[in-house]
């Protein structure tokens, strides 16, 4: 059976699925890495909203996908930009997910971090009010029993006159956190309104501010996530960590060798590309863990062509392209998004991914798939 696509010219061309998925083995836990998928969210499709209405969520399926990356071994970042924080999803519904997740995390004995944002915040405002926002989400994680992952803010970004006022508010709450935290730093790339982050557009000055957050409280950063899209500068920022500060790589374009590591050091793993990832993912680290890096690059270094093509420029809305991975591996019955965000990637962008992740072994029904596939392209009057 063959499938006809559309190209970035519009030209239909021919492709022949593959017939088999790619076979993983159950996933156990991991030894040599912390592996977290941020996690999608599952739109409720017969919700009559508006794109600018609360998001309506199916929360069975939302947590079923959960369970599924549980089972492979990996964690769940949840509530994160993958969870269309700030794209769909407010924090009345962010807050909802946490307890949910965190409850259903606890109950199967998953491992579970929550974005900690300012996002309940819908204008501009001042220091002491995104100080204030920033408190109340992280009292709520850890009262769920979550660790905590304090998210760039683009409150903050907005009302932070320098350096000195991201280390004013970052060391307020790292002082009254109970547990060690992550600390994400995201591009603009993935957020415009984050641009000059950490009190300086020059990559070189923000990275300073930013480590010097972590040296002045080592004892409450478990580990830093890093979304900048820029390999060497992560390895940079990882080498001149304190003792016993983890990096999380959130370098969807180059996270096989940077999880792979060098004589200096590896990073662990916070990513959306995990998400639609999941069992591959989990099979490549337990390669890993038995020491053969090659192995694990093997498995890894082919779905980075997928994962670039899905985060390509505008960046964030990565997250289409992962909500309709989802829907053709069946993780859902339906491809619509909070927000209506399934409109946001054109058909060509779609068939591409589909025709990557297919010839990854990603789609457990590989015909089932297709059947999806072609009924998309029916939509907008291909027909096969």
């Amino acid at each position: 059976m063959t499938i006809r696509l559309p190209g970035p010219a519009g030209a239909l061309r021919t492709y022949e699925p593959r017939t088999e998925p790619l076979a993983v083995t159950p996933g156990t836990p991991f030894t040599s890495r912390t592996v977290f998928s941020a996690a999608h969210v599952v739109a409720d499709p017969f919700a009559d909203v508006s794109p600018d209405s609360p998001a309506a969520v199916d929360w069975d399926l939302t947590l079923a996908f959960r369970r599924h990356l549980w089972s492979h071994g990996l964690g769940v970042a949840e509530a994160m930009d993958t969870a269309q924080r700030g794209m769909g999803l407010d924090w009345a519904g962010a807050a909802e997910l946490i307890r949910r997740s965190a409850a259903e995390a606890k109950a199967v004995g998953g491992l579970i971090a929550c974005g900690v944002g300012t996002d309940q915040l819908t204008g501009p405002a001042p220091l002491a009010e995104v100080r204030a926002a920033y408190e109340e989400q992280l009292a709520l994680v850890e009262e769920s029993g979550a660790q905590a992952i304090l998210m760039a803010s683009r409150a903050l970004a907005a009302a932070a006159s320098g350096p000195e006022d991201y280390l004013e508010v970052y060391g307020h709450l790292l002082r009254q956190a109970s547990e060690p935290v992550i600390l994400h730093w995201l591009g603009p790339m993935f957020d415009p309104a984050l641009e000059g982050y950490w009190g300086s557009s020059d990559l070189d000055a923000a990275t300073d501010t930013f480590l010097e957050v972590i040296a002045a409280h080592p004892d409450k950063v478990d580990g830093i996530k890093v979304s900048l899209l820029e390999a060497r500068r992560e390895i940079d920022i990882r080498r001149r960590l304190p003792q016993g500060v983890r990096c999380y790589t959130g370098d969807d374009f180059n996270y096989p060798e940077l999880i792979a590591g060098d004589e200096q050091g590896f990073s662990h793993a916070l990513l959306g590309i995990f998400d639609p990832l999941g069992p591959l993912a989990a099979e490549a680290v337990q390669v890993l863990d038995t020491g053969d890096r090659k192995g694990f690059r093997e498995l890894l270094d082919p779905t980075v062509e997928l994962s670039r093509h899905l985060f390509q420029a505008p960046t964030r809305f990565y997250k289409t392209g992962v909500v309709f991975l989802a829907w053709l591996a069946d993780h859902q019955p339906h491809f619509t998004m909070v927000g209506g965000l399934q409109s946001a990637r054109s058909l060509p962008h779609l068939a591409k991914a589909y025709e990557l992740a297919d010839g990854l072994g990603l789609f457990p029904d590989p015909k089932l798939a297709e059947e999806r596939m072609k009924t998309l392209l029916s939509v907008y009057g291909v027909n096969q």
